[in-house]
C-alpha cells in the first residue's frame, strides 16, 4: 500500500535524459517505485495524464534564512515547484551570529517584523526553523559577512591574527553543525573591507570540512575579469569548489565582458578546478539602496553610517563620489525603490530615483541620500542593468544552475509589502516556462537538470534531486503546456501557472495550485566525512 501514486505522467529523472511516460510510488516520504507501469494500491492515486513529474526545485541561490521565520509556508517558493531553499547566500547568514552583528539584527527584525531572534548558532537556527514548522526543506551556508559583523563590527580595517582565528572558529562552528559551505558578500560590508588573505583563509576552513564556497564578487560590472580572477584564485589555492553566484555583466558599458568572463571560468575549469555559477531569469538585480555608497562610508556602526549621511563633509564626499562613478544622467532612471520600510516613504515604492528626486524637488543624488537617513539605511531597489542577450547566453551554460536570488516572501503582510522583484515568485516557471518551452533557449530536461540534480551535485545532496526508488519524495507535477512565470516588475507578486502539485518530503503542500499549509519542510546538513548527519 503506497501513500501516493502517480499514474501516466511524463517522468523527467533530473539528470537531463529523455522524458518518458509512466508511474511513480510514493510510500514513507520517499520514492518507493517508478516506471512505465508501477503495480499495486495506494491511499491517494493522482491521474497524471498530459502532465510532468520531476524532482523538486532546488534553488541554490536563496535569502530566506529569516524569512521562513517570518513565513513558514514559504508560499512563493513551494508555488514555483521549490522543495530546498539554499540559504546564507552573498555572505548574509542567519548564524553562527555574535557580537554587534547580532546586536543589529535582532533590533533591525525586532522593529521591521516584531520577529524575535532566540538563538546564535546555525543548530540553534535550524532547530528553531523544525520547531515552528516549515513547508520547504532549507540547506544553510555560513555568511562571511555575518562571521565578519559578529568578530569586527563595521570595520574597514585588515583582521588581526586574533580575530581571524576567532572567524575562522566561526566558520569551523558552523560546518560541524552542518552548513554546506561558506558564502561569501565581497562587494557588501564588512567583507568589502577583507582582504585576499582573509578570505582564502576561511574559505581553508570550510574547505577543510567538506564546503564550497558561494561567492558575490566584489564586483559585476567595471571590476568583473579582476572579481572572477580573484575568487577563483582564493578556491584554488583554498582547495575548495567555487560557485559564482548569480554570473552577470552589469552596466551596459561591461555587457561586452561576457566572453572573457566565460574564458576565465572554463579556463579554470579546463585545469580541473570545480567552478560553477548560478543565474536568475531577468535583467534587474535587487540589493539595498546603500550598496550605492562607495565603501568607506559603511566603516563603523550603523549610528556612524548615519551620521555621515547628515555630515555635510561627509555627505558631500559620498555624493561626489557617486556621481563620479556614474555620471549619466539614466542612471538613476534605471533604480527603483521596491521597498520602505516606514510608513512616510510608502509613496516613494515603485518610483524611479529621477522620479523621487523630481517629487521632492532635488537632485537624484540627495534624494538617495536623504531617504536612506530616513530609512535607517533600510530601503532596497531594484537596478535595470543587464543585457537580456546575456542573460540567456549565461543561462545556457552548462555549469551555470538556476537561482532566484530571492527569499520566500507571500502576497501577505508584513512580507507582502512593497513592489519585490518578480523573481521572488517566477524564477523556476520562467526558465521551465517561458525560456525553454517558449523560446526554445534549452531542451526542458536540461533546464530541469540545471534546476535539481544539479544544485544536489554540487552541495553534495545525494539524496534529493532525482526520480529514482528510495530517494526523498521532494517532486513537481506540472502541466508542461502551461507552466510559466506570471509576475512583472509591474505587478511582481503574482504567483505562476501551471504547478499542480508539489511535494515535499512526501507530503503535499501545494494541489491544484493553492497551498496545502502542510509543513513537512526539514533543516538540511550537510552529511560528515563518515556518512552521518552533523547534529
Amino acid at each position: 500500500m503506497y501513500d501516493l501514486l502517480f499514474r501516466g505522467a511524463l517522468l523527467f529523472d533530473g539528470e537531463g535524459g529523455e522524458p518518458f511516460p509512466g508511474d511513480l510510488a510514493v510510500a514513507g516520504g520517499a520514492i518507493a517505485a517508478l516506471g512505465p507501469r508501477v503495480g499495486g494500491r495506494a491511499r491517494l492515486v493522482i491521474a497524471a495524464q498530459g502532465l510532468a513529474l520531476s524532482p523538486g526545485f532546488v534553488d541554490i541561490h536563496g535569502h530566506s534564512d529569516y524569512y521562513l521565520l517570518i513565513n513558514p509556508t514559504a508560499e512563493a517558493k513551494v508555488r514555483q515547484g521549490v522543495t530546498t531553499d539554499v540559504g546564507g547566500n552573498c555572505g548574509y547568514s542567519a548564524a553562527p551570529i555574535a557580537g554587534p552583528e547580532r546586536e543589529d539584527r535582532v533590533q533591525t527584525y525586532r522593529e521591521q517584523f516584531d520577529l524575535d531572534l532566540p538563538f546564535d548558532t546555525l543548530d540553534g537556527h535550524l532547530r528553531r526553523l523544525e520547531a515552528i514548522g516549515i513547508s520547504v526543506n532549507y540547506a544553510p551556508l555560513v555568511g562571511h559577512n555575518t562571521v565578519r559583523g559578529s568578530v569586527m563590527g563595521g570595520s574597514a580595517r585588515p583582521a588581526t591574527a586574533g580575530e581571524l582565528a576567532r572567524m575562522e572558529a566561526m566558520v569551523a562552528q558552523g560546518m560541524a553543525e552542518g552548513a554546506f559551505g561558506l558564502s561569501t558578500g565581497l562587494v557588501y560590508a564588512p567583507a568589502c573591507f577583507a582582504s585576499r588573505e582573509e578570505l582564502t583563509a576561511l574559505c581553508r576552513a570550510a574547505g577543510e570540512r567538506g564546503g564550497l564556497l558561494a561567492t558575490h564578487m566584489r564586483s559585476e560590472g567595471d571590476g568583473l575579469l579582476e572579481a572572477i580572477e580573484e575568487v577563483i584564485g582564493a578556491a584554488r589555492d583554498a582547495g575548495l569548489p567555487l560557485q559564482i553566484s548569480h554570473l552577470k555583466t552589469a552596466g551596459e558599458r561591461n555587457w561586452h565582458k561576457l566572453d572573457a568572463a566565460f574564458a576565465l571560468i572554463e579556463e579554470a575549469r579546463g585545469r580541473g578546478q570545480d567552478v560553477t555559477s548560478d543565474r536568475y531569469p531577468y535583467t534587474a538585480s535587487n540589493t539595498h539602496l546603500s550598496a550605492l555608497l562607495p565603501d568607506w562610508a559603511h566603516d563603523g556602526s550603523a549610528a556612524e553610517k548615519l551620521a555621515r549621511l547628515r555630515s555635510g563633509e561627509s555627505r558631500a564626499r559620498i555624493r561626489a563620489e557617486v556621481l563620479a562613478s556614474h555620471p549619466e544622467p539614466e542612471y538613476w532612471e534605471r533604480i527603483l525603490l521596491s521597498r520602505t520600510f516606514t510608513g512616510k516613504n510608502r509613496e516613494a515604492e515603485g518610483l524611479t530615483l529621477s522620479e523621487l528626486a523630481k517629487r521632492r524637488g532635488v537632485a537624484p543624488a540627495d534624494a538617495m541620500l536623504d531617504l536612506l537617513a530616513e530609512e535607517k539605511l533600510q530601503a532596497e531597489i531594484l537596478i535595470f542593468m543587464m543585457s537580456p542577450e546575456n542573460m540567456r547566453r549565461i543561462l545556457k551554460k552548462p555549469y551555470v544552475m538556476v537561482g532566484s536570488d530571492a527569499g520566500a516572501l507571500t502576497h501577505a503582510p508584513p512580507l507582502g509589502g512593497g513592489r519585490p522583484h518578480p523573481r521572488n515568485f517566477g524564477t523556476f516557471p520562467a526558465v521551465l516556462g517561458n525560456l525553454a518551452r517558449d523560446e526554445g533557449l534549452l531542451p526542458a530536461a536540461e533546464a530541469i537538470r540545471k534546476m535539481t540534480s544539479a544544485p544536489c551535485r554540487r552541495l553534495g545532496i545525494a539524496d534529493r534531486g532525482a526520480l529514482r526508488a528510495g530517494m526523498k519524495a521532494d517532486l513537481v507535477l506540472f502541466d508542461p503546456a502551461r507552466v510559466r512565470d506570471t509576475a512583472t516588475y509591474e505587478r511582481p507578486m503574482s504567483y505562476p501557472e501551471g504547478i499542480a502539485m508539489v511535494l515535499v518530503n512526501g507530503v503535499p503542500v501545494v494541489e491544484g495550485g493553492a497551498h496545502t499549509g502542510a509543513r513537512p519542510g526539514r533543516g538540511l546538513r550537510k552529511p560528515s566525512a563518515n556518512g552521518g548527519p552533523r547534529r
